[in-house]
């Protein structure tokens, strides 16, 4: 079956479904289509009407049946198949996951939804809204329509608070000028919830522990003019009299080995007191330490919401406990004090876990991995992670050059953890994310078929922490990466006489020193209308080594360290994301990313692990992985395969508009531009320009394309198909291809994930 035939397949079911659309729906019903909201033209403006008619329409219930192109292809998939009381297999799965019922008109209340649409106008200020509904029939379908007239919106006058001489009118009144209630601004009643819940958050900031929003009273008064209402707001007459007290805390009691199961004694005999902490760990777990690092209350703290949210979350984020769990009880004891008790379950000490993974990487390589990891959760008595890890793969190239050439790894690596800052000065962190310090030890080796092998031996020591949810930092004291070649065939050793750069990747390489990065986003805030995402990356290389031996590989022969020269660079990166959200199932996404490395003292080039590449599926599509650059280089394949091309310049930007188009899939449009560049002087034989200048712009790259992407909830299979709009090399008036656009030269990436 070509293509064609296909498609007149999927248009023959399609219609074929719309053909036996009214299979399940009973005589003397109907299917319902929908509901739509007019309101009508009054005293409200024609913006106001527009923002009232969207949301009205997405409040009416029940939703009819889901449409594609004006057909219903999940109702065709519930009346494909009959009736079936199991409630798994094929004909269950076809009928209750692709399909759905029909939505019967006898379903739909009109007064019901006119309740709700005439509740929504009054509680956004439009009082004595007038709202009618109607029914319309066609055939064996129907619709409703309502008919929605507000009156003028009604605004805020003035806002009253409590003005007696307690301490929870005072505080109350000192928080006000924050108020989400602002004269002349229009009455909503999501708006007064908010504040009522203001209110209760900062004055669980200032002690009143059992103090709640539900304690709140604003009562309002349409009285006062024309269109406009008071605020006032109370403190309910029958609100008890301990949540108008500010409470300290006096007891910290931790259970470190708590069950679900466990019966709490007073166990004053088997306690471990230390500091303001009274620890209750008969079997000696844990180190009292970590506690007192972890939690934020000390004996006699004004009981507070933002220390009380902290512990909390930093005692989850030491990923010892299973179950955390906190209470606070009136102290026995004069004046208004308060107990913390923290109930904690562990997770397994020990654990052990097998992972299959499917992945793709930049240089366009499909494959599988088995992992096995080995973990100690409370290696030393302090939470301490040990982690032990195994690792095999194969990656292949489906389409490309580099088909045949296969890739096989195969390694290890040992962690430890510890969730405090190990150093020389005391450092303290004040977020609800514990800090870490990471050492680590690693080796691979990596075949890559027919050409050469490679050993790599890494350790590092470093330090992550959190700012907050939105800012980490992540500081390698120091990172050392020492690679050693291989099996170095002569297919390989035979194209490094040819081309001189190749023979980069298989020299010995000793690259040390520090590294620095730091991460910002905002996008786990879905509701804002725009995000971004910022990561700066800086690494410094040899720069001790290099002043100390007074290194100078311009002027003599390179300083060795155990026989091998080390490295010494330094390498700046920055990737800038943006999202913009244009609907609910559609978003603009935009990235930028720069960098640039410069060798200096004992080196003259960068180590080719460290430039940077460009192309491929999570990179400008339009072109195979690593094959552009640098600068205008005409890629040519040597010896069956093509080989990466590197560059110590990247810049590269990308944007494309992401939509829903049905169900699980979903659709984009791309535009891909960039390229990498060399700091050296040099054109290779006729081949083109390598040297970063300011005509760069000349030799940027430009590729676009479609794609479609299947969120599959445990991952996202993602498709791109995209041609070359600009290519780099050339004569510049033959640089741009778009008169001249060949699908044949189009590249089709399969990858899993978003690319940014």
């Amino acid at each position: 079956m070509n293509s064609k035939q296909l498609l007149y397949s999927v248009l023959f079911l399609f219609l074929l479904s719309s053909c036996n659309t009214y299979k399940y729906v009973p005589e003397g019903d109907l299917l319902y289509t929908g509901g739509s909201v007019k309101v009508q033209d009054s005293l409200v403006s024609k913006k106001q009407r527009k923002a009232l008619q969207s949301e009205m329409e997405d409040m009416l219930r029940p939703l009819p049946n889901k449409t594609f192109l004006g057909l219903r292809p999940k109702l065709f998939f519930y009346n494909l198949v009959s009736e079936t009381k199991k409630d798994k297999g094929f004909k269950h799965w076809v009928k209750y996951k692709l399909g759905e019922p029909p939505v019967l008109y006898s379903k739909v209340d009109l007064d019901y939804n006119e309740d709700i649409l005439r509740n929504y106008s009054e509680n956004n200020g439009y009082f004595k809204t007038k709202v009618e509904s109607d029914s319309t029939r066609r055939g064996r379908k129907a619709s409703a329509e309502y008919s929605v007239e507000p009156r003028k919106q009604y605004r805020i006058k003035s806002v009253t608070f409590p003005d007696d001489s307690t301490a929870i009118a005072k505080q109350i009144n000192r928080i006000s000028r924050r108020s989400l209630l602002k004269p002349n601004r229009p009455y909503n009643l999501e708006i007064i919830k908010l504040e009522r819940q203001r209110i209760d958050t900062r004055l669980k900031e200032k002690g009143f522990f059992y103090f709640s929003e539900d304690d709140l009273l604003i009562q309002v008064d349409s009285t006062v003019g024309k269109s406009e209402v008071d605020l006032i707001v109370k403190i309910k007459e029958q609100t008890l009299d301990k949540s108008l007290e500010q409470y300290r805390i006096n007891n910290i009691i931790v259970y470190p080995n708590y069950s679900i199961n466990d019966t709490i004694f007073n166990t004053e005999k088997n306690a471990i007191k230390h500091n303001d902490l009274t620890i209750i760990d008969e079997e000696n777990i844990f180190d009292p330490r970590v506690f007192d690092r972890t939690l934020y209350f000390k004996k006699d703290d004004l009981y507070n919401r933002t220390d009380h949210n902290l512990s909390l979350n930093r005692l989850v984020n030491l990923g010892t406990f299973k179950f955390v769990k906190n209470t606070f009880k009136i102290a026995d004891t004069t004046g208004n004090y308060l107990d913390a008790y923290y109930y904690l379950t562990p997770l397994p000490k020990k654990s052990i876990r097998l992972e299959v993974l499917g992945k793709t990487n930049s240089a366009n390589y499909s494959g599988t991995e088995l992992n096995v990891n080995w973990s100690n959760r409370n290696t030393f008595k302090g939470a301490e992670l040990l982690s032990v890890s195994v690792f095999g793969g194969l990656e292949v190239q489906v389409s490309g050059q580099n088909n045949g050439f296969n890739v096989y790894r195969l390694g290890g690596e040992t962690s430890l953890i510890w969730p405090r800052f190990i150093a020389p000065i005391k450092l303290n962190s004040a977020s609800g994310f514990v800090p870490r310090t990471k050492a680590s030890l690693g080796y691979e080796f990596q075949q890559r078929d027919k050409l050469y092998s490679l050993n790599t031996f890494k350790g590092s020591f470093g330090y992550i922490w959190k700012e907050n949810i939105r800012k980490e930092h992540e500081l390698k004291v120091s990172e050392i990466t020492y690679v050693s070649p291989m099996h170095v065939t002569s297919l390989y050793q035979s194209q490094i006489d040819e081309n001189e750069a190749l023979g980069k990747v298989i020299e010995k390489q000793l690259i040390f020193g520090p590294t620095y990065s730091y991460t910002y986003t905002n996008t786990m805030q879905k509701r804002k209308k725009n995000t971004m995402y910022f990561k700066g990356d800086l690494e410094l290389a040899g720069t001790i080594a290099g002043l100390v031996t007074g290194a100078d590989a311009n002027k003599e022969a390179p300083k060795e360290i155990l026989d091998v020269p080390f490295s010494q660079f330094v390498k700046l990166q920055a990737e800038f994301r943006f999202y913009h959200k244009l609907g609910k199932n559609s978003e603009i996404a935009s990235r930028v990313i720069a960098g640039g490395a410069f060798a200096y003292g004992n080196s003259t080039t960068i180590p080719f692990i460290k430039q940077f590449f460009i192309g491929g599926t999570n990179s400008i599509r339009a072109f195979r992985a690593r094959s552009i650059g640098p600068g205008s280089f005409i890629p040519e394949a040597t010896g069956g395969f093509l080989p990466d091309q590197s560059g110590d310049v990247k810049l590269e930007f990308s944007t494309e508009y992401r939509a829903k188009i049905y169900s699980v899939v979903n659709g984009a449009v791309f535009l891909d531009a960039g390229n990498i560049w060399s700091l050296e002087d040099g054109v290779d034989n006729g081949t083109g320009n390598r040297k970063f200048s300011k005509k760069f712009f000349d030799e940027i790259a430009v590729g676009a394309g479609v794609g479609l992407r299947f969120d599959l909830s445990i991952l996202v299979l993602r498709t791109d198909f995209a041609v070359p709009l600009r290519l780099p090399y050339g004569a510049l008036s033959d640089r741009w291809v778009l008169d001249n656009i060949n699908l044949k030269s189009g590249v089709f990436n399969l990858a899993i994930g978003y690319p940014f």
